[in-house]
C-alpha cells in the first residue's frame, strides 16, 4: 500500500512511474471535491490504464475503501490537511510521500517540488507523531530525500 501527497492528483507521473513501481490494482483518489465532480472524474479516468481500479472518495471513507480493496492500493491525497485527516481517524501509513505541493504567497520551498505553508509543516508534524515516515520524491527513481526533520 503506497500514500502520496500530491495537489496535482492524478497525473503522469502517477500514471507512468508511481502505478509501475507500486504495482497497485486500485487507484485510490482522497479529496473531498474531486468525489463530488462527476465531469471531472470522468475526465481523469480516461488517462488511468484500464487494469487499474479507480475510485474517488471523500477522506472521511477511506478506511472503508481500504478494507474493500486491500493492500494493493495506492492512496493519492490533494494535501497535507487530507493526509492528516486520514491518520487522525486511524489510517496507518508506515511512509507518506511527499510528491509535490506547489509554491504560493506564505509558503516555505522546502525542495523544488514541495512548498510548505504554516499549516502543512503543523500537518505534518503531526502525521509523523503517528509514526508516519515522509518520502521526499517526485519519482521512484529519485533517492528519498532526508526526513522532515532534517529538511526544515
Amino acid at each position: 500500500m503506497w500514500f502520496r501527497v500530491d495537489n496535482r492528483l492524478v497525473h503522469g507521473q502517477v500514471i507512468e512511474a508511481w502505478l509501475p513501481y507500486t504495482g497497485a490494482k486500485h487507484l485510490v483518489v482522497a479529496n473531498d471535491e474531486l468525489a463530488t465532480d462527476l465531469l471531472r472524474r470522468q475526465i481523469v479516468e480516461l488517462a488511468i490504464p484500464q487494469r487499474v481500479i479507480t475510485h474517488f472518495i471523500p477522506v472521511r471513507e477511506l478506511a472503508a475503501t481500504l478494507d474493500a480493496c486491500g493492500d494493493d492500493s495506492f492512496v493519492l491525497f490533494a494535501n497535507c490537511q487530507d493526509a492528516r485527516r486520514a491518520c487522525d481517524e486511524g489510517i496507518e501509513m508506515p511512509v507518506l510521500n511527499m510528491g509535490n505541493l506547489h509554491y504560493g504567497p506564505d509558503k516555505l520551498q522546502l525542495l523544488p517540488h514541495v512548498a510548505l505553508s504554516a499549516q502543512d509543516r503543523e500537518d505534518l508534524r503531526i502525521i509523523q507523531q503517528h509514526l508516519v515516515q515522509l518520502d521526499f520524491r517526485c519519482v521512484p527513481t529519485e533517492n528519498v530525500r532526508g526526513s522532515y526533520d532534517q529538511l526544515f
